[in-house]
């Protein structure tokens, strides 16, 4: 566990913490980092309370690393809370995230970044995950996805489902093809070749997603290949929340949606 003593004299000044003097020179640069992090008009006070604490705590992580993490976990609140209102429903997070998805409400990528949060709540509820998950880069990219899910949600229904058909939430016809177009264009991780995480090779795991979409687009996806894709999906889950690398988390979440769009059509086989 990756923790700080306390300081020996609590009249002292707060100092930097050590661990984020690799991202900025010093406290006023953290202003950038969450500048675009701008709270969504028509939000009760409750959520734009919530929200401004998510994003004061990235900025502050300056001084605490654990802030970051803790930043991710708050905006939680926020969110369940407008999924609730909006889809009038009382359901736990990850429910509510995916009746927003399949009604068009958000995105299939919103979606897929606002589960990668739900999940790190969840490991750490567990104790599987420590407060120091997230680095303050890591921690921007989640609250962000926040900020632009609530935004759509608090948009009247008809422009809600309109701008996320535009950004793709809504799958078309040629969406996983689109996917899979995006994703021979990208870099797998460098550094990350030969890694593991909680026994899921990297490169086996995004090799086996694409197989099975490779076949999904040729219509030769069969019950086996179902309960494969299912499996993938499976373990994207278990080991996006451990990817604390930024591009490597962008990496497989954009590799979760695609195997998620691949999977949608079929119930998952029971095993």
């Amino acid at each position: 566990m990756n923790t700080l003593p306390p300081p020996s004299d609590p009249l002292l000044l707060p100092l930097q913490d050590p661990r984020v003097r690799d991202l900025v020179p010093d406290h006023a640069d953290m202003h950038a980092l969450v500048a675009d992090l701008v709270l969504p008009s028509g939000a009760s006070m409750y959520v734009m309370s919530t929200m401004e604490t998510s994003r004061e705590l990235i900025r502050h992580s300056y001084y605490r690393y654990e802030f970051a993490t803790v930043a991710v976990t708050h905006s939680l609140f926020a969110l369940e809370h407008v999924l609730s209102e909006r889809l009038a429903a009382n359901e736990p997070l990850h429910v509510l995230i995916k009746r927003a998805a399949d009604a068009g409400l958000i995105t299939a990528g919103l979606a897929a970044e606002l589960d990668r949060s739900q999940l790190l709540r969840d490991k750490l509820t567990q104790g599987a995950e420590s407060s120091a998950a997230l680095r303050p880069l890591g921690a921007v990219a989640l609250v962000r996805a926040v900020f632009d899910a609530v935004s759509l949600l608090l948009r009247p229904p008809s422009a809600a489902e309109a701008a996320a058909a535009g950004l793709g939430g809504a799958q078309p016809e040629g969406g996983l093809a689109r996917l899979w177009e995006d994703h021979l264009c990208a870099v797998f991780p460098d550094g990350f070749r030969g890694v593991d995480f909680d026994g899921v090779d990297l490169v086996l795991l995004d090799a086996d997603v694409a197989g099975l979409v490779q076949r999904e687009l040729k219509d030769e996806l069969d019950d086996g290949g179902i309960a494969a894709l299912w499996g993938c999906i499976a373990d994207l889950d278990k080991i996006i929340p451990l990817t604390n690398e930024e591009y490597c988390a962008s990496y497989f979440t954009k590799l979760r949606t695609m195997a998620q769009v691949a999977a949608a059509p079929y119930i998952p086989t029971a095993t």
